[in-house]
């Protein structure tokens, strides 16, 4: 009887550290990755994660602009993803921010991480064609899908700049199976 009872503990011991149950941890570098169409993936950056102050954390991220091809549009320069359908391009959130998430609120990030798309045969930057990535933590992965907004908002700058400008009201669904980045994986 007593053998029985510290195998099970001891399964139950091991269940609790396997993969299957890893979480994700705000601390340390992480890799961004694309998840393009056709199951393939790139990882465009890093972000590195450094407890702040109460369950919150500050975050750096770091592109890899040389994942990234250059296109010159509406007199500025984008580093952008490429497909045959679709390109998809970075566009850097221009104001001041806190670049604080905690395991609740990751809206400073989605932020950083926000993208436009164009066809290839589009001239011009389409900012009212806006990405914005909500994450979300799915096991030992942080995961983000795209959400449609109007990039335009943010050509002026917010009242408040410690307050996200894309609340849950201004996005929208998107057709996932359109878009080139199918989603944005920190793992």
């Amino acid at each position: 009887m007593r053998i029985s009872t510290y195998f099970i503990f001891w399964f139950i011991g091991l269940l609790s550290f396997s993969p299957a149950h890893a979480k994700f941890e705000l601390q340390g570098t992480k890799a961004v990755i694309a998840q393009l169409d056709q199951g393939s993936e790139v990882q465009i950056g890093t972000v590195n994660f450094e407890l702040h102050s109460q369950g919150k954390h500050e975050f750096t991220l770091e592109l890899d602009h040389t994942k990234f091809t250059d296109f010159f549009l509406s007199m500025r320069e984008f580093k952008c993803l490429a497909g045959e359908t679709e390109v998809s391009c970075h566009v850097p959130y221009p104001y001041k921010s806190p670049n604080i998430v905690s395991a609740e609120d990751y809206a400073w990030l989605e932020h950083r991480l926000l993208f436009m798309f164009k066809r290839p045969s589009e001239f011009g930057a389409k900012l009212w064609n806006g990405i914005y990535f909500k994450f979300a933590i799915e096991g030992d992965t942080l995961v983000g899908v795209p959400q449609a907004v109007d990039l335009n908002k943010i050509g002026a700058p917010p009242v408040d700049l410690n307050e996200p400008p894309y609340p849950d009201q201004d996005r929208h669904d998107t057709n996932i199976e359109q878009r080139l980045v199918k989603a944005l994986v920190i793992r």
